[in-house]
This record gives C-alpha cells, sequence and structure tokens, in this order.
C-alpha cells in the first residue's frame, strides 16, 4: 500500500488534487463542501450497505461486498482528505499497531482516556 503507484496512492492523490482545485462537475468536492455532517454521513450509510452486501449468500454476494467495500474506502479518504490527513499517517499509525493484539491495544487506549495528542 505504501507504493506510490498503488490505487489506493493514486485514489487519496486525486482526492488532495480536488481539494486543492476544486471543480463543479466533482462529486468529491460536493463532499468536501458538505464537510464532516456530509462526509461522514455517506460513510454511515456505505458502512451499512457493505455489512448487508457480506450477508448476502454466494458469489453475487461477494461481488457486491467488494463494490460496496470500495463505497466505503473512497468516502473514507474523502473525509481524510478533508482533515488534511495523508495517507502515510494512516500507515504509519497502522503499521505502529503491526504486531500489537489489538485487544491490548485497545486496552492502552482505554487507559489513557483519550486519543494520543492530535488525533482527536
Amino acid at each position: 500500500m505504501g507504493d506510490a503507484d498503488s490505487i489506493l496512492a493514486r485514489l487519496m492523490t486525486v482526492i488532495e488534487d480536488r481539494k486543492a482545485k476544486p471543480s463543479e462537475k466533482s462529486y468529491t468536492n460536493r463532499l468536501l463542501a458538505g464537510g464532516v455532517e456530509k462526509i461522514g454521513a455517506k460513510i454511515v450509510e456505505e458502512a451499512a450497505e457493505v455489512v448487508a452486501a457480506a450477508a448476502e449468500p454466494g458469489p453475487d454476494g461477494r461481488t457486491h461486498t467488494i463494490y460496496e467495500a470500495a463505497d466505503v474506502v473512497y468516502h473514507l479518504f474523502v473525509l481524510l482528505g478533508y482533515r488534511d490527513i495523508s495517507l502515510a499517517e494512516v500507515e504509519a499509525e497502522l503499521a505502529r499497531r503491526f504486531g500489537i493484539s489489538g485487544l491490548d491495544e485497545k486496552a492502552s487506549r482505554a487507559n489513557q482516556g483519550k486519543p494520543p495528542a492530535g488525533t482527536s
């Protein structure tokens, strides 16, 4: 995923470009203009759709899940772009957690009472 040629990195670059150079014809710019409220609503909507698709049986359900997962990723990336959070920052956080039990990592956050500085 850290490869500059990866589709995820390319998608993030396009979103950052849309933010820097808005276009009236851009769906991404419409989302960005709506802020966290609009982008967040789309993430919630798409997350529900990916869960519903995952419950569908067989190859069609699998294909539908992939489609909906792509929608979730896109909308999440728009939110990251809105907040000026780079893909590299998310990758670094995932790398930090890599090899740590999810339960242990979650417990360490609960013990702190709040997210690390600059992440709220």
